[in-house]
């Protein structure tokens, strides 16, 4: 930008004046770069609705299409201290007895005291040599019963116990990778070894050596691992563990005991907070929605000049600017869109089995779901589903719960209706956020479109800003003549002053 000088001669304040002048051309830039911010502000609205709308899509209502949604049960025993069980969906409705007969443990093996030639008790500083150990040599455990599945560590003389202590937890064996656990404890002067799994198929045996003998390894005081055992029905089960997995039951034995009833039915509780998830997930989604739309328009407020802002606190800025974001996506036709998609779900008829085998058209309101009334609920409020029944929903808790009552009488009929309620929503979704040319697939609004805006507006802020240019030299240029024709001027009356003077 060239150096402009103006004013020196004519004592005007042409800065002002051509900025006056200009002022069209600034308001052209100005405007376009708050559009284009405005554009942002809508852009990142978008975002944050469509990520809810597609964490709803994906999650509770995709789960929802399908029956493991509702096939929930639940397992009570009569002895709870004595057994854990969780229940799977493919258990079966049904009372059992259950005797604990034993708990699966861990092979143990608790060393004879370690003792140096001189007769003291060994410590982890103790050499090999000392214990009367002068070679090379190998200590062997025998896994799980196999002579060739061997956990061996090779020991020389100058290693200390706390040497041989640390091979003994780095080693494996040579075919499973088993490993033990092993300590030294210098009080006692004793090594201690166990299985890391319980069970009879992972017990252990020291093979007899001389640095195994030395190092109290050829133990008589050794404990072999066992398997759990289980009656179920008067059928035995065994395990190496203490937990069994028995027709869709999984059952974790804590103590020995007998004459447990097990009791498998349908958890009720359990659909039922399923479903109330799903439409709570569905109102929160709507009442985003219906907030955007309903919002005060942002055209209400104009976008705040530098000057404006100078003369507010960051707290007035930033308050004034939100009002302007709220109200962006207000009266939005793609947000009216998709209500209303959404809404005529809620309001359709499903096709229901009964248990008596008949088939019955059904809706949301035979369950006692439905809106609140119109004038009674707020307006960002007014899509919202309501159970009869529900303790958590102050509008309907007094009501009667006819959805619990459906659940526990006929579950498969509640089943029925709830999986094609929720694919023909997961169905619209997938329709209102199908890729076209003007927005991305998954997405329920004209992404591509708004960031084709957001690239125009750059053209047009560059446009602008060059015809403010043009027009500011321009006026600069007509000024700076008239500044040096008045410098003339001036040059030729001080000649003719000076002329005067002399004479």
């Amino acid at each position: 930008m060239p150096i402009r000088i103006t004013g020196m001669n004519s004592g005007l304040d042409t800065e002002s004046i051509i900025t006056a002048l200009t002022q069209r051309y600034q308001d052209k830039v100005d405007t376009n770069k708050n559009n284009q911010k405005k554009l942002t502000w809508k852009q990142d609205k978008w975002k944050e609705l469509n990520k809810k709308a597609t964490a709803f899509y994906n999650g509770t209502l995709a789960n929802m299409r399908f029956s493991t949604a509702y096939t929930k049960k639940t397992t009570t025993a009569s002895n709870s201290s004595a057994v854990t069980v969780i229940t799977g969906d493919s258990a079966m409705n049904a009372n059992q007895t259950l005797n604990i007969k034993s708990l699966a443990t861990s092979a143990f093996l608790t060393g004879d005291s370690v003792t140096a030639t001189d007769g003291s008790g060994a410590t982890k500083t103790t050499t090999m040599s000392e214990l009367g150990v002068t070679e090379t040599s190998t200590i062997e455990f025998k896994i799980g019963g196999s002579d060739t599945d061997i956990l061996s560590v090779s020991v020389d003389s100058t290693d200390t116990i706390e040497n041989v202590l640390y091979k003994l937890k780095a080693a494996t064996s040579s075919e499973t990778g088993t490993s033990l656990n092993f300590n030294y404890d210098e009080n006692n002067n004793r090594f201690f070894v166990s299985a890391k799994n319980a069970g009879a198929g992972n017990n252990f045996e020291a093979v007899s050596s001389t640095l195994s003998s030395a190092l109290g390894f050829n133990s008589a005081n050794y404990v072999e691992g066992t398997n759990a055992k289980i009656e179920l029905n008067g059928v035995t089960y065994t395990s190496d563990t203490n937990t069994f997995e028995i027709n869709g039951l999984t059952i974790t034995a804590n103590e020995v005991a007998s004459g447990i009833t097990l009791s498998t039915k349908q958890d009720t509780s359990g659909v039922y907070d399923n479903i109330k998830k799903l439409l709570k997930e569905y109102n929160d989604l709507m009442k985003e929605f219906a907030t955007a739309y309903n919002a005060d328009k942002a055209t209400k407020y104009k976008m705040l000049t530098d000057d404006q802002k100078e003369e507010m606190s960051d707290d007035e800025v930033e308050e004034w600017e939100t009002k302007i974001k709220e109200g962006l996506l207000s009266g939005d036709e793609t947000i009216a869109s998709v209500r209303s998609g959404l809404k005529s779900i809620t309001t359709a008829g499903v096709d229901v089995t009964l248990k008596d085998g008949t088939v019955k058209k059904m809706f949301l309101s035979d369950f006692g779901i439905g809106t609140g009334s119109y004038f009674a609920t707020d307006e960002n409020e007014r899509d919202a589903l309501h159970i009869d029944g529900d303790t958590d929903d102050s509008l309907t808790s007094g009501n009667t719960d006819i959805l619990k009552a459906f659940i526990s009488s006929d579950p498969e009929a509640v089943q029925g209706f709830f999986i094609e309620f929720s694919r023909s929503m997961y169905s619209k979704m997938s329709d209102l956020m199908r890729g076209t040319e003007y927005s991305s697939s998954f997405t329920i609004y004209e992404d591509k479109l708004m960031a084709s805006q957001y690239s125009a507006y750059n053209t047009k802020i560059s446009d602008a800003e060059e015809a403010l240019t043009a027009a500011q030299d321009k006026l600069y240029s007509k000024y700076a003549a008239m500044e040096k024709a008045l410098a003339k001027i001036n040059g030729s009356s001080g000649s003719l002053s000076s002329m005067f003077g002399a004479n």
